[in-house]
């Protein structure tokens, strides 16, 4: 005899299935799916086929018994019929069905063991069989930024079979082909124009930079290349399907891509991670005209204008208005709240915007764009308001530039995707609801990055893919982060982590702050650029670190340490004592540790009275 065990197949996510019937019983000839049990989900009833032929040797459940995915339901002996073919009654020989009936019953392949799972699933999804796809999956996962490709790899990793949908021609989504990655390098450019000219002041001079755009934008193109290329590397070696296109639901478990030359291919799969990221806000009476820009459109290096407003004082703006800044167009800035980069505490912002009133055309805040005319000679802009900072004088009017950036913030593409056929609940706002284990209300569909919510940032998304990774391949893991840090790669660079003063101030939350100027920093005046400084706020009570703030260069590195201590629980004497290298920028963390502790030496802070 050769027993095998018949094992439940995937249902779909679904445990402790109960048993409502027994379709055969012991001694019954078993051929390849023949119905065995039948079992009865919230969705759907369903019976359970045999991959294997053979005679029924056991069955290991009754009636009403619940089971999961893996349980041994039936022991088949598929050698029953292994044995020497007897000659038929009379002596005749056997027919061709008897002996076809007694020859041995071949092992169940991969490929039979997968048309049973998806016939499984496709009872449990209440989805018609005959409904045709192209393709079936373990787990499909829509978008291909930082977010998507993360949790693709990571689930590839933990052994799932994985499907990676991408409307980009190169992965890396929004951040890496039009966003984080070209930003950056076209802000490094910018920062050694600015550095150049800055030296003049201190004995180095240099003539007036000369700019070939084309090469500018083939070395930007180049950081952009060796990365995606670096992408499709790691696809390729962890055997991840990519598929070019848009997706949209078309069923809870069936996505429909749509392919740039009109085609369309559907996608069967178990689970979902929506990583369907976020699009550029628009304003509603803005023409459509080329000189007017999203970020996508800036990043393009078209030309340099003259002239240029950035609408929109924020994160995105600020860094594309020093990109062009530094490469020589006149920028102004309008912004509606109150302070450049809303959001931030004012004190860090503070220093940036002194040093951009003096190199811009124009900062405008606490006041707004009304219309937009398109003329030959440029965009005519309409302006309301008056200056909250500077100039403080009325605003209106209208002036005229050779291009407009519009950066009032993105939106997400939760209502791009067919979320309805697929039953997920989506906000007014286009956010996908999830809990801590980025489930979504659709227990197999997982969604992560900034289609679930602020903060929109690529290092929030890489950690909350590799949770929906792992949740979808059956480990425990949940997004358990106590702080996100933020960074402005400005100049100079702005960042921040954990608690704001202005959180605080709003939410009642006692803290103290210790702080550290740069104008005190050995390393920050050989450099230059003593104009920034370092702050952290602490817990009176427990005296363990809750936020950070710093502006000045490589702000974005430093950040880091904040937040690991954050995460570590790690109070003021912690850090202070921690002996940091000098001279550099990252003592200024330990100095304002100082600073709260009394220990500080390096300035004279009088003590309070008690």
């Amino acid at each position: 005899m050769t027993i095998r065990d018949v094992l439940v197949p995937d249902l779909g996510g679904n445990k402790d299935v109960p048993v409502i019937d027994l379709l055969v019983t012991v001694g019954d000839r078993i051929e390849v799916d023949t119905p065995l049990v039948t079992l009865e989900t919230d969705k759907a009833t369903m019976d359970v086929p045999s991959p294997l032929a053979g005679t029924l040797v056991e069955l290991t459940v009754r009636k009403d018994d619940r089971i999961s995915a893996g349980s041994v339901i039936a022991r088949i002996d598929v050698g029953a019929a292994a044995a020497p073919v007897k000659p038929a009654a009379g002596g005749r020989r056997a027919t061709d069905h008897e002996a076809s009936a007694a020859a041995p019953a071949p092992a169940p392949r991969a490929s039979d063991e997968e048309s049973l799972r998806t016939k499984v699933l496709l009872q449990l999804s209440g989805l018609p069989e005959e409904l045709p796809v192209d393709r079936t999956t373990q787990l499909l996962v829509l978008g291909a930024g930082p977010g998507g490709y993360t949790a693709a790899y990571r689930a590839a990793d933990l052994g799932l079979a994985v499907t990676l949908v991408e409307r980009w021609p190169m992965l890396g989504g929004v951040c890496l082909n039009v966003g984080c990655i070209p930003s950056k390098a076209l802000l490094h450019a910018a920062k050694v124009i600015e550095d150049a000219a800055d030296m003049a002041a201190h004995g180095i001079e240099f003539g007036r930079p000369r700019i070939d755009l084309a090469k500018l934008r083939a070395w930007k193109q180049g950081v952009v290349k060796r990365l995606t290329n670096g992408l499709n590397v790691l696809a390729k070696q962890r055997r991840v399907d990519v598929v070019d296109g848009s997706g949209r639901f078309i069923h809870p478990h069936v996505l429909e891509v749509t392919r740039s030359d009109g085609s369309r291919e559907r996608i069967r799969f178990e689970q979902c991670i929506v990583a369907a990221g976020s699009e550029p806000m628009t304003l509603p009476f803005v023409p459509a005209d080329p000189r007017i820009m999203d970020s996508t459109g800036a990043l393009e290096l078209a030309d340099i204008p003259q002239r240029m407003l950035v609408v929109g004082g924020g994160i995105i703006g600020l860094e594309m208005a020093c990109v062009y800044a530094a490469l020589g167009s006149k920028v102004s800035v309008v912004e509606l709240t109150a302070q450049l980069m809303p959001g931030a505490d004012p004190d860090l912002v503070r220093p940036l915007e002194k040093r951009l009133r003096a190199r811009y055309e124009r900062i405008l805040t606490g006041a707004k764009v009304v219309g937009m005319t398109a003329e030959a000679g440029g965009i005519r802009v309409r302006f309301e308001g008056a200056d909250a900072r500077g100039e403080g004088a009325d605003v209106r009017g209208e002036e005229l530039y050779d291009r407009v950036l519009i950066a009032v913030g993105r939106v997400p593409n939760g209502a791009r995707i067919g979320a309805e056929a697929a039953g997920l609940a989506v906000n007014e706002r286009g956010y996908v609801t999830v809990d801590r284990q980025m489930r979504t209300s659709v227990p197999h569909i997982f969604a992560i990055g900034d289609i679930v919510g602020q903060p929109m940032l690529a290092h929030k998304a890489t950690h909350e893919a590799k949770v929906a990774a792992e949740v979808a391949a059956g480990h425990k893991s949940a997004f358990d982060a106590r702080v996100i840090p933020s960074v402005a790669y400005t100049d100079p660079e702005v960042a921040w982590v954990g608690l704001t003063e202005i959180d605080a101030k709003a939410r009642g939350i006692p803290v103290k702050k210790g702080s550290f100027p740069w104008i005190a920093s050995g390393r920050a005046l050989s450099m230059a650029r003593e104009e920034g400084f370092t702050k952290l706020l602490f817990d009176p009570d427990t005296r363990r670190l809750l936020g950070a703030g710093i502006i000045g260069p490589n702000a974005g590195e430093l950040i880091a340490e904040a937040a690991l201590a954050i995460e570590m629980g790690a109070d003021a004497a912690d850090i202070a004592l921690t002996i940091h290298p000098h001279p550099t920028l990252s003592e200024t963390v330990a100095l304002s540790a100082e600073a709260f502790e009394g220990t500080l030496t390096d300035l004279y802070i009088p003590r309070k009275s008690q």
